[in-house]
């Protein structure tokens, strides 16, 4: 049963607080949620949870990622629930509710839930080793947020027709298309529906606008090929991300990250 704590200051942009896998989970109870971002999901058995006031199933496969300061508890519903679990902390912490498009809750299914059991497993192992590979773990801690965003659903969302018919559709385009010009008269064209009507949508389900999602897509998988590709030139990561100036890709992240992307590829 491992369990991982940071034991070094926070210097990366983003980082796991702490990590396990194989866990005996027991019963727990937080009232005023946790201090971090926290992810738990099912290995084997099953087990209950309860986010301000609402019961969810966790089946095999199946997590859930909360906000800091959620109220939740959970527990074990048959006689073994085994876990695996990470919270994430980092410079940049502060960012991640835009990252992560303002959601107090994320639910994970089967297919997300193999991509980052098999990410939080390479962690694990990076944590074996000492000293620990804190730079490494960093882009081991992006990618795993980043299959929040790229593959972010929730219950909710995936049960409303109003979401399935006009949002849903635009998300994929956004995350196969980042690098092309898209703008938004080219995106509710693809749903047959108004500027205006789109944006209000995803201001309902997302907490943004279709400019603003399609802006902040774009700049995490910039701050992704800074910390994945370090020999990369920033007018290349620009245009990769959809934008031919390079200027303007330069004044749009330092506006949102408060640092230049050579800045923060200092800081990984």
């Amino acid at each position: 049963m491992p369990i991982y704590f940071r034991s070094h200051p926070v210097s990366e942009p983003f980082t796991f607080d702490s990590i396990g896998n194989h866990w005996a989970q027991e019963p727990t109870s937080r009232t005023h949620g946790y201090p971090h971002y926290h992810y738990l999901q099912t290995e084997k058995g099953c087990g209950n949870i309860i986010i301000q006031g609402k019961k969810y199933i966790l089946n095999e496969g199946e997590g859930v990622l909360t906000a800091p300061c959620v109220r939740h508890s959970y527990y074990a519903q048959g006689p073994d629930w085994i876990t695996l679990f990470a919270t994430f902390t980092g410079t940049l912490e502060s960012s991640l509710d835009m990252i992560l498009g303002k959601r107090q809750v994320i639910f994970t299914e089967k297919d997300q839930g193999a991509r980052i059991a098999a990410l939080i497993s390479d962690s694990v192992e990076k944590f074996k080793q000492t000293p620990a590979d804190a730079e490494s773990l960093s882009v081991d801690c992006y990618r795993l947020l980043m299959n929040f965003v790229d593959g972010v659903s929730t219950r909710e969302l995936l049960n409303d027709p109003l979401y399935q018919r006009y949002v849903e559709p635009v998300i994929k385009v956004i995350e196969t298309d980042y690098s092309l010009e898209l703008t938004a008269q080219h995106l509710c064209g693809l749903v047959y529906i108004t500027p205006q009507y789109l944006s209000r949508l995803f201001v309902r389900f997302l907490g943004c606008s279709v400019y603003e999602y399609l802006t902040v897509y774009r700049m995490n998988k910039s701050k992704e090929f800074l910390l994945t590709y370090p020999q990369m030139e920033v007018q290349e990561i620009a245009h990769r991300v959809g934008f031919p100036d390079s200027s303007h890709f330069i004044a749009m992240f330092k506006k949102r990250m408060g640092m230049t992307p050579l800045e923060f590829r200092k800081l990984s």
